[in-house]
């Protein structure tokens, strides 16, 4: 029974686990090395369970929609203004999904409109299964390999003492700019914790058909998503640490380069491992993220929003689908666009779109009209509170350091 209905929880964690969180993961082990940020990744992954856990319960009650119930509770001005927000950050992401698809591919000397083109195939094939079953197993089949970010990283020989010290005592604390510090904080939080979250594993719960009965499962099926993304996470952190002992300066690397630059540290193998994961995250999230947008379009223009539906019965659901994602495509072959600086700046747009979305999210939560008997308890309240003022806290902080950089210079 667990093995049916693992699948929404392990996919949107590791679909999370997308090119620009892994590159955000990579930059923070070449930066900073081992210490402060391995425990912070894993204690991002925390807050994430928080919230997919409030959402499974929501989905499996319910059995409608994020957008779709947002709509019906909060009225059409909400509704419409939740799901532009989620296109919009959605939109921004796939772009970056593309960018780690043309980068990982780029390692190996494959040309971009090729390796593009490449990514937008497996996105059609995946989807055009008629059934969320096979959908899902696909997805989760290419998920597995962001596990390659592992051996990676055994390959660049950590100091495991280093990293249990580490894990356990928060230190050593990030040393340098303040500014680029929080950056890297923001775009970890954004690595882990995002809005789009939220509407994919609803839809999916609801797509695949959980009841009321199934919530411990579907806890189940979140926590493991959280082990495993966790895992490969940190994995990604520890394979670029050595780009930091050997004082590589690698603010403005790419995938590719990236892979590259850690070419003479961890050999050709390692390399491609890591070239190729990258390739994996942005291929998995490029599916699951352009499905959101389809969920929601969907939900809110009451159109069919099935993956169990045909082609010619929801054509808008599939026309949003495969549309964003030949835009986002489109946008990544422009030449020299500055390509590291949108992947760390969408996870940071990530963070600050957050708050709104689990305001909304522990509203529903809370109404007994809507969750009945599953409405929120007071330890989960005080959880899911914690994690929206940490949030709110962190994008106040931002956009003081934003006004007066002067502040976080030094």
């Amino acid at each position: 029974m667990l093995w049916l209905l693992v699948g929404p929880g392990v996919l949107v964690f590791l679909a999370e686990n997308d090119a620009p969180s892994m590159l955000s993961y990579s930059a923070t082990g070449a930066r900073f090395g081992i210490g402060f940020f391995i425990p912070f990744v894993l204690f991002t992954f925390l807050m994430g369970f928080v919230v997919q856990e409030m959402t499974v319960r929501l989905g499996a009650v319910t059995h409608r929609g994020h957008a779709e119930l947002i709509f019906d509770r909060f009225g059409r001005f909400w509704g419409f203004f939740s799901m532009s927000d989620l296109l919009l950050g959605n939109f921004l992401t796939l772009v970056t999904e593309f960018i780690g698809i043309r980068a990982g591919l780029g390692f190996f000397g494959i040309r971009p409109g090729i390796a593009v083109g490449v990514g937008l195939a497996i996105v059609f094939a995946a989807i055009t299964t008629g059934r969320y079953w096979t959908w899902e197993r696909i997805t989760l089949g290419l998920a597995v390999f962001n596990g390659l970010f592992i051996p990676a990283a055994i390959l660049a020989h950590p100091d495991w003492s280093a990293a249990g010290h580490a894990m356990l005592t928060w230190m050593p604390l990030p040393k340098g700019n303040g500014a680029e510090i929080l950056l890297l904080i923001l775009a970890d939080i954004g690595a882990t914790v995002t809005p789009w979250m939220i509407f994919f594993q609803q839809s999916a719960v609801v797509d695949k058909g959980m009841q009321p009965r199934d919530i411990r499962a579907g806890r189940f099926d979140t926590l493991l998503g959280v082990l495993l993304a966790s895992t490969c996470g940190i994995a990604a952190l520890l394979a670029t640490v050595p780009l930091f002992h050997h004082g590589i300066d690698a603010t403005q690397f790419q995938a590719a380069e990236f892979a590259e630059a850690l070419r003479p540290w961890i050999g050709h193998a390692g390399a491609a491992l890591f070239a190729l994961g990258i390739f994996e995250a942005g291929i998995v999230a490029a599916i699951t993220i352009s499905t959101s947008s389809a969920y929601a379009f969907g939900e809110v223009m009451g159109t069919g929003h099935s993956l169990n539906r045909p082609l010619r019965e929801a054509w808008p659901f599939y026309s949003t689908l495969l549309g964003s994602a030949c835009a986002a495509a489109g946008l990544v072959l422009i030449p020299r666009a500055p390509l590291e600086f949108v992947v760390l700046t969408v996870n940071v747009i990530a963070v600050l779109a957050m708050p709104p979305a689990l305001a909304f999210l522990m509203l529903l939560v809370n109404d007994r009209d809507v969750m009945g008997e599953y409405v929120n308890n007071a330890w989960e309240n005080a959880a899911g509170i914690t994690v929206t003022l940490l949030l709110i806290c962190v994008g106040v902080v931002f956009a003081v350091a934003t006004a007066f950089p002067n502040l976080l210079s030094h």
